[in-house]
């Protein structure tokens, strides 16, 4: 008896612990949304229980009945360790008596509620326990007090290592801590979100210093017109020879084109030009000076009677200035003097060669060639282009000019002296030199002026290898002629029109920011030349800069005239209004 009292109380204590576990496994089950597998078994029936554990009708409960008896709201709160460990120290052990059978039978699995006391203590809590009724063939056990084969009851725990395999349990647990885990996310993310808004401000704040310390962009001028204009009327077509080479331009405003092959020709006579020219730059002639006293040699003296060539008679001893020896030179063509003239510049006719050459080459006169100071020779070669290049050197030396405009020319010792220019009769033609040989025929480099606008204009021309056959003058006549009919017609086609009238918005002043001040004219612009011709225009700002800040009426630049490689007329640009500094907005919100 004292094992039955044991066995007794064991199952009294079990059962009470058993029940708390129970309701709170039959919770997770609810929870998880399934109930244990054995439950679902076809040979188990479910049936209700009293309070003392027995079923009405005399078998155990079905767990699943007596589920939301589990759910009271004393039940105690059970752990997720708790219920593994339990529900394995609640199952009898081999050897267990079952209260109320014969002593000595095994006892199977140990119910919470198969005992008097047991039943007293399930009645006491207010809840029946859920059972489940297992039959065993090798197994059986005797009801208590009947004597008639029973089953062995075994408590809803035994469900429970199941459970924990299939990782319900680890899915409650993951929801558990899902909370704590959101509210770490949030305060993570509001933390990195406060560093970037800290940082970015940073940047805005060094952003706003740098744009505003680092310097200014440069302010620029704009043209806003055309850049360029054509002079209205029929296009000018020069009236040029029919043979040999021509060239003609207008000093300061272009050139009207060429006419030939421009291969090295002989030139004659027209060599003396760079002869005058290179005694000029070696020995300087200003403010009408005659210069220095020259004489006469026995050698020069010799040629002034030499056949086929044209001389100034001069005689051994006589003294002339520099000037009169240019005259001499230049009017008559003398070609006794300019050999003269060079050996007295250079020492030597060779000498003095190699000057012409430098100076060739220095006017790029690159098709050009010097054999002797006077012409004669057929070796002394150029081209019309190469020829108007030194005629626009030579007639900016105020001596040269005013001696190859003279039609005639007297001088003490020697007497009157005409110029073979016959076109220098013709008003507005002012030089410069003829050339005619058999060699080279008739040539002339001429000069002219017309005024156009108020102003002189300086036309030059070449005409080279004119011939006429049987004439004695090698073609130098028909030379004449054609230069003047060039000479005409280009003075009469010369014109002035005005292209930008003073106030005229000609461009702004880009201040770099997006700022711009519209710029004027500060005076008529006008251009000169022939109808058809076309000429550039450009807005230039001053070598000393663009200001950023300046009054409206500042001058600030210059817009001019370019026709062709020559420079023409330029007038001053000033501003419409006033000019001032960037502001700070605009300073932050530049881009350059």
């Amino acid at each position: 008896m004292p094992d039955a009292v044991d066995s007794g109380a064991r199952d009294s204590s079990v059962g009470q612990a058993a029940e708390p576990l129970a309701t709170s496994a039959t919770r997770l089950t609810r929870l998880l949304g399934t109930h244990d597998d054995r439950a679902e078994a076809p040979d188990k029936q479910a049936v209700p229980v009293t309070p003392g554990g027995k079923a009405s009708d005399g078998t155990r409960a079905d767990a699943d009945a007596l589920a939301g008896v589990g759910e009271c709201e004393d039940a105690p709160d059970v752990s997720l360790e708790a219920l593994g460990s339990v529900a394995t120290t609640t199952e009898a052990s081999p050897g267990t008596m079952v209260p109320g059978s014969p002593a000595g039978t095994p006892a199977g699995p140990v119910s919470g509620t198969s005992s008097p006391d047991r039943e007293a203590a399930g009645a006491g809590s207010g809840r029946d326990i859920p059972v489940e009724r297992l039959e065993d063939s090798e197994n059986s056990v005797t009801e208590r007090g009947t004597g008639r084969p029973g089953v062995a009851e075994k408590t809803l725990e035994q469900a429970l290592p199941s459970a924990l395999a299939d990782g319900r349990l680890k899915v409650l647990a993951e929801l558990a801590r899902a909370p704590q885990r959101s509210r770490a996310v949030r305060r993570d993310g509001l933390r990195r979100m406060g560093i970037a808004t800290g940082l970015v401000a940073l940047l805005a704040v060094v952003f706003c210093a740098v744009q505003v310390l680092r310097p200014l962009p440069g302010p620029a001028l704009v043209m806003t017109g055309a850049p360029s204009y054509t002079i209205a009327g029929a296009p000018l077509t020069p009236a040029w020879p029919g043979e040999g080479e021509a060239a003609v331009e207008v000093e300061g405003v272009g050139s009207l084109g060429t006419y030939g092959d421009q291969k090295p020709i002989p030139t004659g006579s027209m060599a003396k030009v760079m002869t005058a020219y290179v005694v000029l730059q070696d020995h300087p002639l200003k403010n009408g000076d005659d210069g220095p006293v020259i004489a006469v040699d026995a050698q020069t003296a010799k040629e002034s009677t030499a056949p086929g060539e044209s001389t100034a008679v001069v005689a051994e001893g006589q003294r002339f200035t520099e000037r009169q020896m240019l005259q001499l030179m230049l009017i008559p063509s003398g070609n006794n003097i300019a050999r003269l003239l060079s050996r007295w510049d250079a020492g030597s006719d060779a000498a003095f060669l190699g000057r012409m050459s430098g100076a060739a080459r220095q006017l790029g006169m690159n098709d050009t060639t010097y054999t002797d100071p006077s012409g004669l020779d057929a070796g002394t070669r150029s081209t019309a282009v190469d020829q108007i290049r030194l005629a626009r050197a030579a007639m900016q030396d105020p001596t040269f000019s005013a001696v190859v405009a003279m039609p005639r020319v007297t001088i003490a010792g020697v007497g009157q002296i005409d110029n073979n220019n016959t076109d220098l009769v013709d008003p507005g033609v002012i030089g410069i030199k003829t050339g005619s040989t058999s060699a080279a025929g008739g040539n002339l480099m001429w000069a002219a002026q017309q005024t156009v606008g108020g102003s002189k204009q300086l036309i030059l021309g070449v005409v080279m290898a004119q011939h006429s056959a049987g004439a004695s003058d090698y073609g130098l006549a028909k030379a004449l002629a054609v230069s003047q009919k060039l000479i005409n017609q280009v003075r009469k086609a010369l014109t002035c029109t005005t292209i930008v009238h003073r106030g005229d918005v000609v461009g702004y002043l880009d201040d770099g920011l997006g700022g711009r001040a519209p710029v004027v004219a500060g005076a008529d612009l006008t251009v000169i030349g022939w109808p058809g011709q076309s000429t550039q225009l450009t807005l230039s700002a001053p070598v000393t800069g663009l200001p950023h800040r300046a009054k409206a009426g500042t001058t600030i630049g210059t817009i001019a005239l370019r026709a062709g490689q020559a420079a023409g007329t330029e007038v001053p640009v000033v501003l419409q209004h006033d000019v001032t500094t960037p502001g700070l907005s605009q300073r932050i919100a530049r881009l350059r």
